[in-house]
């Protein structure tokens, strides 16, 4: 269907239903961008009043035209947009460009009257970009379509922009040239009836036109389907997100830890991780990075290297480069040699080079050539600070020369000069980034190995174990016939050792005698927690007992729990005390579900315990998980070093432990009412490294459950 697309950013014909004479108007505007641009195709104004409209026979009606009509852009009031499609139908045409507004975004019945617009669209085969948008843009030379009606004509590059605002894609269409980019393709797909972001990358997707995606989003529609299609085109050509909305509060507060550290930001920047977009924060960032993509192959690997005509620059450029994790390449010996042969005694051959202050542009040329042919250097970072009458522009040029002549290697120069320097520039054709400084350059190399390490990394799978599913269901159902939406600790377990979740040796006692024939059979130290459908944090009223060495200490625990809990007026919602192995392990862990209203359920892993809400050392990613998902959670947090086995300790078992994150996932998977589930602390076990759940809190929607758990069918989700 995407294909469809054809009829709007490669049409042979436009007609502009709304065309106006009268200055300064849409239907005006379009008129001329559409002729200045010298679009290809054929042009048709329709005005009911007919005429002549910017030198071209106007027609009174879309049905009137002669030839055949591929887009029709229309700017008629909204009243009459939907008559005029049934018109463009009628007409044959396929491909719908709707600029009007006055639709959902300006309440319910604007919402009815979209709702109609895409109804009829859907029926009648077409596509359609808008409602309330800015328009479209080819700068293809065969096509040269600008059918929106921004001030500046569109400049030609290789990206492919789609904008949810309208008026910011004309704003950054007006800035193209200062920026020293250009599209090849622009959507602005407004209310997105029909085209939204995914109909456009994966419309993309094949373009060779366009070589890199750069996506302006308030919301993700679709977040599965953004998902599966983001992750298989970024595999093949970068995407770059600006997603704004990042203060709204989208999850509702929540009573679990998972669900109060989780949200709407979190939530989509988990989804943009796991698709391979690399997000950005601000409009200059994001076509910083751009310029970047438009101008530098991937590379190899992430070994850097600095040229540079003072020391200071080069310092602070290597600190940017290691802290994003990348390395400073071993510059070859042979290398070496070569630059000792024209640069000055006083100049260092070690990376960073530093050619001294008095380097002329023979030596930038020479340096460039001899480092970029050096195969132990993936990337190179040129500095230049002005001395000695050396012109900025001419070291600019010379080092675009080098650049052509080798252009598998990426190369960013770093100018701090004037900014009369990057006007000259946005003049010329450039073939390589140039910013002011050098941690610029360090964050485009990142953006560079992070597309690389992203294409490099494994597809994942979503793996499918043996779970007693019936189990669970059982469990969940019994809660729900009381009325409750929250299983008690003793059912959470349950659920989770019926998902194979290695949790603690435990028992359920309901009186002193079952609480000392437990602590027998478990063997001492056991913890000792009630279990309450009333009370849900433990710890608060004193509920867990630790360390209970001995029958005595069990029984003495046990009458003293049960007092407290009398006196205050909490003993009658107690089921019991639970009864449980105790653990010797001082590195706990958290990992739970929250569930986000737009992105469903979010997994969490991180630093446990007491430390989960202070360091909020965390990290989130949507269920289902694949196994790289699972490792690259683990590994992505601070206290991964603390996994690793620091100070002697024993290492985790971190395949167990990413086990324990799929298994939780097919959990949520298979009983997607799960709101909320904590299992902290997730003790890391210093006898086998394993991570055990010690406690868990599993909480349902509890409508969503009924309606789920009433139907007959339970087929596994795998």
């Amino acid at each position: 269907m995407s294909s469809n697309l054809d009829k709007i950013m490669k049409p042979k014909s436009i007609a502009v239903i709304g065309a106006s004479t009268k200055e300064h108007t849409i239907g005006s505007d379009l008129m001329k961008r559409l002729q200045e641009y010298n679009f290809n195709g054929k042009i048709y104004p329709v005005n009911p009043k007919g005429g002549i409209i910017e030198g071209l026979q106007a027609y009174t009606s879309v049905l009137e035209i002669p030839g055949e009509v591929d887009l029709a852009i229309i700017v008629v009031n909204a009243k009459f947009v939907l008559d005029t499609i049934d018109q463009c139908h009628e007409k044959g045409i396929k491909g719908l460009c709707i600029i009007t507004a006055g639709f959902k975004e300006t309440g319910a019945e604007g919402a009815e009257a979209e709702k109609q617009l895409l109804a009829k669209v859907r029926e009648y085969g077409m596509r359609c970009v808008g409602p309330n948008c800015l328009g479209v843009v080819n700068t293809h030379p065969d096509i040269r379509m600008d059918g929106c009606f921004a001030e500046s004509l569109p400049e030609r590059g290789n990206i492919g922009f789609v904008s949810q605002s309208g008026a910011l894609g004309g704003g950054i269409l007006n800035i193209l040239k200062d920026l020293n980019l250009g599209f090849a393709q622009f959507i602005s797909i407004g209310n997105q009836a029909d085209v939204n972001a995914e109909t456009a990358m994966e419309y993309w997707e094949n373009e060779d036109d366009v070589e890199q995606i750069l996506l302006y989003m308030e919301s993700i529609q679709n977040p599965s389907n953004f998902r599966s299609l983001a992750s298989r085109i970024s595999k093949k050509k970068p995407i770059l997100a600006l997603k704004a909305g990042r203060s709204a509060a989208g999850a509702s507060a929540a009573s679990s830890h998972t669900g109060s550290l989780a949200g709407a930001d979190k939530a989509a920047n988990a989804l943009l991780q796991q698709s391979g977009v690399i997000r950005e924060y601000s409009l200059k960032n994001l076509f910083a990075t751009a310029k970047v993509f438009a101008n530098c192959p991937i590379p190899k690997g992430d070994r850097v290297a600095i040229i540079t005509n003072s020391g200071g620059p080069g310092i602070m450029a290597t600190d940017a480069v290691c802290e994003y994790g990348m390395q400073m390449a071993k510059i070859s010996d042979a290398t070496k040699e070569k630059l000792r042969s024209f640069l000055p005694s006083a100049a260092s051959v070690k990376n960073p080079i530093d050619m001294i202050a008095s380097a002329p542009i023979e030596h930038y040329k020479q340096t460039l050539e001899t480092v970029i042919a050096d195969e132990n250097v993936d990337m190179i970072m040129v500095i230049y600070l002005p001395f000695l009458g050396l012109k900025d522009i001419d070291v600019a040029k010379a080092v675009m020369e080098i650049k052509e002549q080798y252009p598998h290697k990426p190369v960013i120069g770093v100018f701090m000069t004037k900014n009369e320097f990057f006007t000259k520039l946005s003049d010329m054709k450039v073939n390589m980034p140039f910013f002011m400084y050098a941690e610029e350059a360090a964050d485009g190399f990142n953006r560079l190995n992070q597309q690389r390490l992203w294409m490099e990394r494994p597809q994942g799978k979503v793996p499918c174990y043996d779970v007693d599913k019936a189990k669970v269901e059982k469990i969940i159902k019994a809660a729900l016939t009381e009325g409750r939406d929250q299983l008690t600790t003793l059912e959470s377990i349950d659920v989770l050792q019926a998902y194979g979740i290695r949790a603690c040796k435990y028992g359920l006692a309901t009186n002193e005698e079952e609480v000392v024939t437990l602590g027998n059979s478990i063997g001492y130290p056991v913890v000792m927690k009630m279990t309450s459908k009333t009370t849900s944090h433990k710890t608060d009223v004193g509920g867990v007992r630790v360390n209970i060495q001995s029958e005595e200490q069990l029984r003495a625990e046990y009458k003293d729990l049960i007092e407290k809990l009398t006196e205050k007026g909490l003993i009658e919602g107690l089921e019991g005390v639970i009864i449980q192995e105790m653990v010797k392990g001082n590195r706990e862990m958290v990992c739970g579900i929250a569930t986000d209203p737009q992105y469903g359920p979010m997994m969490m892993f991180g630093l446990g315990g007491v430390f989960v809400e202070a360091l909020k050392d965390v990290t989130f990613r949507i269920a289902p998980l694949t196994d790289q998902d699972a490792k690259e959670m683990v590994k992505s947090v601070k206290a991964y070093k603390l996994l690793q086995g620091a100070r002697g300790t024993k290492p985790a078992d971190m395949d167990q432990i990413e086990e324990t994150l799929l298994r939780l996932s097919q959990l949520v998977n298979d009983f997607k009412f799960i709101d909320e589930l904590d299992i902290n602390p997730l003790l890391i076990s210093e006898k086998t490294g394993e991570g055990i759940a010690v406690d868990g809190r599993i909480k349902v929607r509890m409508k969503e459950a009924k309606e789920v758990l009433a139907c007959e069918c339970a087929a596994c989700s795998c």
